[in-house]
């Protein structure tokens, strides 16, 4: 099984607040509809409000990313038998979302 990153920036999802609580309720749907079949590995929003650290290969911190790297809105992971099964998910999530997914596969890693 491979696993997939079903993204979206922060900026795609432009709801109203009337519209918030639905896609809340929806997107938590999908969520534990992909735990249920055991599909489910890991998901979350990243927090904007803390500020991003750069940890350097010595040890050293220093405020920032790496330039024109960007990290913000909501992700999943999901470890599916194929990419058209990803599609799919990635297809309920936009809807539940209201907004277009990126979808993303990762390497295999005998490892992990």
């Amino acid at each position: 099984m491979t696993k997939y990153l079903i993204s979206f920036p922060s900026e795609a999802m432009v709801l109203t607040e009337d519209e918030f609580p639905a896609v809340v309720a929806e997107s938590h749907a999908v969520i534990e509809e992909a735990k249920a079949a055991g599909v489910y590995v890991f998901g979350g929003g990243i927090d904007e409000n803390v500020d991003p650290v750069l940890v350097s290969a010595d040890g050293s911190v220093s405020a920032g990313t790496y330039p024109h790297s960007e990290l913000k809105g909501g992700f999943t992971v999901l470890e599916l038998p194929s990419r058209a099964d990803a599609v799919e998910w990635a297809r309920k999530i936009a809807a539940a979302c209201r907004c277009s997914q990126e979808l993303r596969e990762f390497m295999y890693d005998p490892a992990s």
